[in-house]
C-alpha cells in the first residue's frame, strides 16, 4: 500500500503566459490532476493539455514533479502547489477569444 501525498509541487515552463498559468490553477484543472496523477515521484514528467476553449490550437506543455511531501499517491486531499522551471519555447495559438492568449 502506498501512502498518500500531502502536498505535490508541480513545475511549469517559465515562459508560460499569465493566461496559461491561470488555466493551471483553476479548481477544475487541479481537481483533474488529483484524479489522474496517481503515484508520483520527484523528477516525473507529465504531458498535459490546457483548456483553450472551442476556437483554437491545443496548448500542450510538460509539467514536472518538483517535490512530493508525504507518500507518493495523489488523492482528493493532496495539496497541489506550483513553481516554474526553465523556459522551453512554449507555443500556443489561441488568440480568437482572448487578448491574453498562450503566446503573450
Amino acid at each position: 500500500m502506498t501512502d498518500t501525498a500531502t502536498r505535490v509541487v508541480l513545475s511549469y515552463p517559465a515562459d508560460l503566459s499569465d493566461w496559461g498559468r491561470y488555466q493551471l490553477t483553476t479548481r477544475h484543472f487541479e481537481a483533474y490532476l488529483r484524479k489522474t496523477l496517481g503515484t508520483v515521484h520527484e523528477g516525473d514528467r507529465r504531458e498535459e493539455f490546457l483548456d483553450v476553449g472551442c476556437c483554437g490550437d491545443a496548448l500542450d506543455l510538460t509539467l514536472r514533479v518538483a517535490e512530493v511531501e508525504g507518500g507518493a499517491e495523489v488523492d482528493a486531499d493532496t495539496e497541489i502547489a506550483w513553481t516554474e522551471h526553465e523556459a522551453c519555447d512554449v507555443q500556443g495559438g489561441w488568440r480568437v477569444q482572448s487578448a491574453d492568449g498562450p503566446t503573450v
